[in-house]
């Protein structure tokens, strides 16, 4: 028993000697980091009111497209939709392209029609559904008096004036609400 209280001092000393000077060396206290003076008066900057939220919605019974902004109708406009067995597709979709003095082909030979008065797309272009081989969209017409009826071939057919005005209204991306 006493050898091995002898030992266990024995070690306890070894040990606190071989830490000791370990243990001596001085620890450099935590850097400080400088804190700005808060100013005496200080001007709150509210955050940015978000953008506005813009969308279509075409009903088809009625033949007229509504602009909603932040759930606003904001503009209305009487269209031409797709004739039996060239339905305007129904559902929710989103705005993905737009151009102006659009090129126009023709969906059966596939000859190209440029910008200009004989285009039948008019001068604007809003689509919005695509297979990737035919495309749908609000467009222009040459013949405005065939608005209000079920005339296209799918597409939204528009009096130029208010293509030209829903044009400025939207963005791609924008949703675009198709209803019965």
């Amino acid at each position: 028993m006493a050898l091995r209280f002898l030992w266990n001092s024995s070690l306890l000393i070894a040990c606190c000697a071989i830490a000791g000077p370990v243990a001596a060396i001085p620890i450099p206290p935590p850097a400080t980091m400088a804190v700005p003076a808060l100013p005496v008066e200080a001007t709150i900057v509210p955050p940015p009111a978000p953008a506005p939220t813009t969308k279509l919605v075409l009903s088809l019974r009625q033949r007229r497209v509504t602009v909603y902004r932040d759930n606003q109708a904001i503009a209305s406009y009487p269209v031409g939709i797709g004739k039996p067995g060239w339905e305007t597709p129904r559902g929710t979709f989103r705005i993905t392209s737009k151009i102006v003095n659009p090129t126009w082909q023709h969906p059966w030979n596939g000859k190209l029609v440029p910008p200009g008065p004989n285009n039948p797309l008019g001068d604007r272009w809003i689509g919005f559904w695509s297979d990737g081989k035919n495309s749908i969209g609000f467009h222009g017409t040459t013949a405005e008096s065939l608005i209000g009826q079920a005339v296209s071939h799918g597409c939204v057919r528009m009096k130029n004036r208010d293509i030209r005005a829903l044009f400025e209204l939207v963005e791609e991306g924008t949703l675009v609400s198709v209803q019965p």
